[in-house]
């Protein structure tokens, strides 16, 4: 049995203010009777903020991105040790907005994936196609060659330590949701793909859904079959929301 995950990704969001009345709202409306495994991916100037406020609790800490390199001369970037050393357990990679914004190709994607599994953190893989390429009738293509570049650079095994997350770019941000049928199509698929290389991993990984998930969709999405939990965005920020969804989850 798979553990369904639900995390929260605040993006480039918050003040020590907000940050700390969302994690305390979030904190006390948490169920403890709840299955899903909640994460909080905060950005960095409010990491350890978060990760003292999460001690003794049934929550785990994120970053959203994480370099390709170790410690050394790498002006403005944030290596794996240093997260963990914040507490940091989880780490996104490969979201659609580091591949379009700052140009991070699936090399280097796969690069991060490898850094962050080196460092003892899991890594959340994000794939996910455009409006264009789903017209298309690319969706699988482009998300098996997002996966490959990772599965080439460190093998299908390091999934036992990863989540996998589906994220339609066109449904990010923008109100517009893949139906559950789209998104059980998509991680089904995913599921294969991995299995093609190993059952038992495949078996066991959680692939999440990302595109503007809310409490209303949250259930539909998440009774699909392949689909275990989510990547919230937006949604993430309001507490009854978020609880909302993970409440859906579990």
């Amino acid at each position: 049995m798979r553990t369904p995950v639900v995390a929260g990704n605040w993006k480039m969001n918050g003040t020590q203010a907000s940050v700390q009345a969302l994690v305390e709202a979030i904190r006390t409306g948490a169920d403890a009777q709840w299955k899903s495994a909640i994460v909080l991916c905060s950005p960095f100037p409010y990491l350890q903020l978060v990760a003292d406020m999460l001690v003794s609790s049934r929550m785990a800490l994120g970053a959203q991105n994480v370099s390709e390199f170790g410690a050394g001369a790498y002006t403005g970037e944030v290596s794996a040790s240093m997260l963990q050393d914040c507490g940091v357990q989880y780490v996104i990679v490969g979201h659609s907005e580091r591949r379009a914004l700052f140009a991070e190709t699936d090399a280097q994607v796969a690069d991060k994936f490898a850094t962050a599994i080196a460092g003892g953190l899991t890594p959340i893989l994000c794939v996910g196609e455009t409006l264009s390429e789903r017209e298309q009738g690319k969706t699988l293509s482009v998300v098996e060659t997002q996966l490959a570049a990772v599965i080439e650079r460190v093998g299908v095994e390091s999934f036992a330590k990863a989540i996998l997350a589906y994220e339609p770019v066109w449904a990010i941000g923008t109100g517009l949701t893949a139906t559950p049928e789209q998104a059980q199509e998509v991680h089904g698929a995913l599921r294969e793909m991995i299995a093609s290389r190993s059952s038992d991993i495949a078996s066991g990984v959680r692939i999440l859904y990302g595109g503007s998930v809310k409490a209303a969709n949250a259930g539909s999405l998440f009774a699909c079959p392949d689909i275990d939990g989510g990547l919230i965005g937006g949604a993430s920020l309001d507490a009854t929301e978020f609880l909302a969804i993970c409440q859906a989850a579990g």
